[in-house]
C-alpha cells in the first residue's frame, strides 16, 4: 500500500480521527477490542511489523471506517503495554520515552511489546533504561524469564548478572579476607560481620556450587590471617592471665576476647570447608589450659557467660574435628582434651539451662541444643579411641559424678562393657592365630 508522508507541520497525535489513515484494533481472547486512530507514516517508521504490514505486499490489509485497518493479537496482560508502545510512537525525544517507562515492570511490558512488534528505537530506550535503574528482587526473576528469549540487542539488560572472571573473585575474596580477620573500630563491626559472612557464602556449594574453588596458594593465605587472628587471641589470653595473678579485672579485656572468639568461630567454618582445620586445632589444643583458667575464674553475669558458650562454640569444632578423625592428635593429646573439656562442659550445661529459665528474653544467651548434642557425640568418639585403661577411668568417674545426665556417655560405656568382656577372647584367638602361623 502506498503511504503518503504527512507534510503537515503539526506534530501527528495518536487518536486524532480527522488525521488518521489507519486504524490499529487490539483484540483479545477475552473479548477486548480496542481501535487507536493512528498514521501510517509513524507506524511504518517506528515499527517493522506495522512496515510489514501496511505494504503493498500485504495482501489483506481491511478497511474500516475509511482507513486501513490492521488487527493485532495479544494477551490481555500485555495490552495495557501495546497501548504504551503506540503511544511511544508519537514521543520524539527519547528523554520523554525513558519518562514514561516509569518502572522495571512496565518497562519490562513494554519491551516485551517491542521486540514483538520490531520497534528498534523503543528497544534501544528500554535497554538503556532497564540496565540503569535498581531491580527488586522479583524484578530480578522477572528480568531473567523474560530478556534471555529476546536476542543480543538486549543483552546489556544483563550485564549485571553475567559470571565474574576468576581472577577477579579470587582478587575480592583474599581483600574480603583481610578485612575479617582483622579488628577494625567498633562502628566498622556490622561490615566486617557481612564480610565474613559472604567468604563463607562463597566457599559453600548448596543448589549451586561454590563460587571460588580454593588452590594451595589461597589456602596458605587463609591459613596465614588466621594464624594473625591465634596470635591476637593468644595475646589477649596472656595478659588476661596475668591481670588473673594480679586480681585486676578489665572488661574491655573481656570484650574483646569475646569478640576474637566469635572471629575464631568463623575461621573454624571456613578451614572446615578448605578441610585444613588441623593447625587451628593443635593451636586451640595448647590453648586450652590458659583459657579454662581464665574463663573458670570469672564470675556468673551475663558477658561472661556470654563468652564462655562462645568458647564451647569453637571447643564443640575442635572436638568434632578430633572426635571424627578429621584431624588426628596423639593419644595423650585427645586424652589432655577429654579430661580438661568434660569436667568444664559438665558445670556449663546445668548453669545455661538455669540462666536461660530465667531469662526468657534474653535470646543472646540461648544456647543451640544441636551443639550441646555435638559436644556429647564428640565426648563418645574421642573416649573410644582411648586406652581402654583410660576409657575405665574416664567412665568411672562419669558414674560416680552427680552431673551424670550430660554429657551421657552411655553409648561409650556399652561400648566399653563388650570390648572389656570379649577382650580375653579376641585376643586369645589373635594369639592362636599368630601362634598357628609361626608354626608353619
Amino acid at each position: 500500500m502506498e503511504t503518503v508522508p504527512n507534510e503537515s507541520k503539526t506534530p501527528s497525535k495518536i487518536g486524532d480521527r480527522p488525521t488518521s489513515d489507519v486504524v490499529v484494533r487490539l483484540r483479545t481472547q477475552d473479548g477486548r477490542d480496542d481501535w487507536l486512530y493512528c498514521h501510517s507514516h509513524i507506524l511504518i517508521e517506528e515499527s517493522t511489523y506495522f512496515a510489514d504490514r501496511l505494504s503493498d505486499s500485504w495482501p489483506t490489509c481491511q478497511i474500516l471506517d475509511s482507513r486501513n485497518c490492521v488487527e493485532v493479537y495479544c494477551e490481555e496482560p500485555d495490552l495495557d503495554s501495546h497501548v504504551n508502545v503506540l503511544r511511544l510512537f508519537y514521543v520524539i525525544a527519547d528523554g520523554l520515552m525513558m519518562e514514561i517507562c516509569h518502572g522495571v515492570k512496565n518497562a519490562l511490558g513494554i519491551l516485551r511489546v517491542a521486540v514483538k512488534l520490531g520497534c528498534p528505537r523503543i528497544i534501544a530506550v528500554c535497554v538503556d533504561y532497564l540496565e540503569a535503574v535498581p531491580w527488586e528482587e522479583a524484578e530480578e526473576e522477572e528480568i531473567l524469564n523474560t530478556i534471555p528469549s529476546m536476542g543480543s540487542k538486549v543483552e546489556p539488560v544483563l550485564a549485571r548478572l553475567q559470571p565474574v572472571n576468576p581472577t577477579a573473585v579470587v582478587k575480592i575474596f583474599l581483600a574480603a579476607l583481610q578485612f575479617a580477620t582483622s579488628s577494625p573500630p567498633s562502628p566498622l563491626n556490622d561490615l566486617k560481620n557481612t564480610a565474613q559472612e559472604q567468604l563463607e557464602y562463597m566457599l559453600t556449594e548448596d543448589d549451586d556450587a561454590p563460587l571460588l574453588t580454593a588452590d594451595e596458594e589461597i589456602k596458605l593465605e587463609v591459613m596465614r590471617c588466621v594464624k594473625k587472628l591465634l596470635d591476637r587471641f593468644n595475646s589477649i589470653v596472656e595478659s588476661l592471665l596475668c591481670d588473673l595473678q594480679e586480681s585486676i579485672s578489665d572488661a574491655g579485656k573481656m570484650q574483646s576476647l569475646h569478640s576474637c572468639l566469635t572471629d575464631l568461630l568463623w575461621a573454624c567454618q571456613i578451614l572446615g570447608k578448605l578441610e585444613i582445620i588441623r593447625d587451628f586445632v593443635c593451636s586451640w589444643t595448647e590453648l586450652s589450659v590458659k583459657l579454662v583458667t581464665i574463663v573458670q575464674q570469672k564470675d556468673g553475669e551475663n558477658q561472661i557467660l556470654k563468652t564462655k558458650l562462645k568458647v564451647l562454640e569453637v571447643t564443640a569444632k575442635v572436638l568434632e574435628a578430633v572426635g571424627y578423625g578429621i584431624v588426628v592428635l596423639p593419644t595423650v593429646k585427645r586424652l589432655h582434651m577429654v579430661k580438661l573439656w568434660l569436667p568444664f562442659v559438665r558445670t556449663m550445661k546445668p548453669l545455661v539451662d538455669s540462666v536461660s529459665e530465667e531469662t526468657e528474653d534474653d535470646l543472646t544467651l540461648k544456647f543451640d541444643s544441636e551443639i550441646w548434642q555435638s559436644l556429647e557425640s564428640a565426648f563418645v568418639a574421642i573416649i573410644l579411641t582411648l586406652p581402654s585403661v583410660d576409657q575405665t577411668d574416664i567412665l568411672t568417674e562419669w558414674l560416680e559424678n552427680q552431673q551424670i545426665r550430660y554429657p551421657d556417655l552411655t553409648e561409650a560405656f556399652e561400648v566399653w562393657c563388650y570390648r572389656s568382656k570379649v577382650a580375653k577372647r579376641r585376643l586369645a584367638t589373635l594369639g592362636e592365630e599368630h601362634n598357628t602361623a609361626k608354626a608353619v
